[in-house]
């Protein structure tokens, strides 16, 4: 998220030469992971809502709710400071209570989770009953947004008709000159160490493919980092895969990784949009994947660019894996195909959809 909120304010305050201000609660004055542009104005309001994670849960609800209260006031305040034309809303902050804030802006909520986010975590007791409350009170709540914006065609299914409601993709940008020519015998994984992620399905299929004895010469590199780091890692130990599966600290340069790896694989629970995804295909990268909610239905075409595989069926991720690294040729098929993401999903393509729906909204 923060990578495409990047590219996509970098074209606005570059080329548009549009005033920008990205505001952050949780930032501690830690710098963005990725450098902005220096005309665009950071400000964080130190709500901290992550202070509150290893609570138990009563006390965690309490401590949300009053730093939500701290965070609506906050926000008012700026807001009513700075009078902006658009305030986009990236879900689910602030999103309860940000179209009633009345500074005369308009106000459009970006989705980039499916709408069955909160379930797909399969969370029980008390915060069970919690997030399928949250999921019925979204409907009502994206309904009040000028603008609702979601990632794809299938996730724009799951809500129904909405009038306010536009599907916008995230945009396929090509991470530096590099293409991978998929002759290194090198498997990728890309993201946060955490449930939604679902690595240590990943870590279970790549078993199956080292137990085949074949493939003794490829390797997988997984780059993140996140709270399941200790419990993938002893996973890879207890079942002897140190040799051939890496957990490398996330990089800034994963083009690079995409350039000089042969086929990537999301063994994602859910997504809004896998931009790793496009990412990897922009690359020349073919990618094997569950079909979770949401974004390979509408990015893979079975067989062409890549794979796809029932989400959760383990075996059939591990025979797609070795079904790419089996066949060279078909490999470079996939390779060939699937740098046509670029044309799909480029920037200028995305953000001309952006810049419309702001200008239907200001008159400007």
């Amino acid at each position: 998220m923060e990578r495409v909120l990047l590219n996509k304010v970098s074209y606005l305050a570059g080329k548009l030469q549009w005033d920008i201000t990205v505001v952050t609660t949780d930032q501690k004055g830690r710098p963005a992971f990725y450098p902005f542009p220096s005309q665009v104005k950071m400000v964080d309001l130190g709500i901290n809502y992550a202070d509150d994670n290893h609570k138990n849960p009563l006390l965690k609800i309490a401590g949300y709710l009053r730093r939500r209260r701290r965070h609506r006031r906050a926000l008012t305040e700026l807001l009513m400071r700075e009078r902006p034309d658009v305030v986009v809303s990236l879900y689910p902050s602030e999103s309860s209570f940000i179209p009633s804030i009345d500074d005369g802006s308009k106000k459009v909520l970006e989705l980039h989770y499916s709408k069955f986010f909160r379930i797909q975590y399969g969370r029980k007791g008390l915060l069970g009953m919690i997030d399928r409350w949250r999921t019925h009170e979204d409907e009502k709540i994206v309904g009040r947004f000028d603008r609702f914006v979601v990632l794809t065609n299938e996730d724009r299914g799951y809500w129904g008709d909405l009038p306010n409601m536009e599907v916008i993709p995230n945009a396929a940008m090509r991470l530096g000159d590099g293409r991978s020519d998929v002759m290194k015998h090198r498997v990728l994984a890309v993201g946060r160490l955490d449930y939604q992620k679902g690595f240590d399905r990943l870590i279970c299929a790549w078993e199956l493919v080292q137990k085949s004895g074949k493939y003794k010469d490829w390797t997988l590199d997984i780059y993140g980092q996140g709270e399941w780091q200790g419990m993938l890692q002893r996973m890879i130990d207890e079942k002897g895969l140190q040799e051939s599966l890496r957990i490398n600290p996330p990089t800034r340069d994963i083009g690079k990784e995409y350039a000089s790896s042969s086929l990537l694989v999301m063994s994602s629970n859910y997504e809004g949009f896998p931009m790793v995804m496009i990412e990897a295909m922009a690359c020349g990268v073919p990618v094997v994947s569950f079909d979770f909610m949401c974004g390979p239905k509408d990015i893979i075409k079975q067989g062409q660019n890549g794979l796809i595989v029932h989400n959760g069926d383990v075996e059939g991720l591990a025979d797609a894996i070795m079904r790419v690294m089996d066949d060279e040729s078909f490999r470079k098929r996939l390779s060939q195909n699937a740098l046509s993401v670029v044309s799909t999903y480029s920037e200028e393509a995305v953000m001309a959809q952006w810049t419309k729906l702001f200008a239907s909204l200001t008159g400007k």
